[in-house]
């Protein structure tokens, strides 16, 4: 376990892999932390450094007043690789991970060399629905909304499962303040624009039965970027990487060959 101290924010990082090798940067949903990736890290080639790390308000990152900015999440994201020496990396985002990659490569193009948006959309939502979502997290906690964002997350098949409550317990024992803090950074996000203006190569993957993006969401925003490709994985919700990891490993593999990152 590692911290950067980044002045505003300290993030938890943990870097895994060839610390000489072709960095790769996870960025995790909201709601989760960076074990997220557990089960796709094994499964990627060797040689690569691997880089995850909490956003602010998750996980042991700390955690500032909310209501957060995209900004600033950007900038957290922007300020680590900066701390690490970190240039022209493949950056994985999903979720609110994924509009973190966005703005990231649209500030700072030297940081980013490929892009895979996993689960995730230029705009997610409306700011009405996430500041009803807000002002019932602040109120009530995480708990009773819990089942709901399971089945947003998750296939059928999967909830069925004893692993369900690893994540479920992931979910509700996340902070209020930074579940909502984020909440509000999704909220102000509109990528449309900023997004279509990138140059660089690019992934989308997306879950057949993701009910927080579906995939003609996270479709129609990774064709916003010229020749970047889309994967969908059947039988997966929200976090394929935590269903399907094989085939998300696969396809992420497939990509970092074809982008010379490997």
């Amino acid at each position: 376990m590692q911290f950067a101290d980044l002045g505003e924010i300290r993030l938890h990082y943990r870097v895994d892999g060839d610390p000489d090798g072709a960095p790769v940067v996870f960025s995790n949903s909201l709601g989760t932390d960076l074990r997220l990736w557990d089960k796709v890290l094994p499964l990627l080639p060797a040689g690569l450094k691997f880089i995850r790390y909490d956003k602010r308000g998750h996980g042991l990152s700390s955690m500032p007043k909310p209501p957060y900015s995209m900004g600033s999440l950007v900038r957290d994201a922007e300020l680590l690789l900066d701390h690490l020496g970190v240039k022209e990396c493949a950056f994985v985002g999903l979720s609110i991970g994924g509009m973190i990659a966005q703005g990231l490569a649209v500030k700072r193009l030297d940081l980013v060399r490929s892009l895979v948006l996993s689960n995730t959309a230029a705009k997610i939502g409306t700011a009405e629905m996430w500041q009803e979502r807000v002002n019932a997290v602040l109120r009530d906690g995480i708990e009773p909304m819990a089942d709901n964002v399971m089945e947003r997350w998750f296939s059928r098949d999967f909830r069925n499962t004893v692993e369900l409550e690893l994540w479920r317990n992931m979910l509700t024992r996340q902070p209020v303040n930074g579940y909502a803090g984020c909440s509000a950074a999704i909220a102000g996000t509109d990528f449309y624009t900023p997004t279509s203006g990138l140059r660089l190569p690019a992934l989308g993957i997306a879950g057949d039965q993701d009910g927080a993006t579906p995939p003609d969401v996270v479709k129609e925003t990774i064709d916003l970027i010229p020749g970047s490709r889309y994967h969908l994985i059947r039988g997966a919700g929200h976090l394929p990487c935590v269903e399907k990891p094989e085939e998300f490993a696969q396809v992420l593999t497939d990509f970092l060959k074809e982008t010379g990152h490997v």
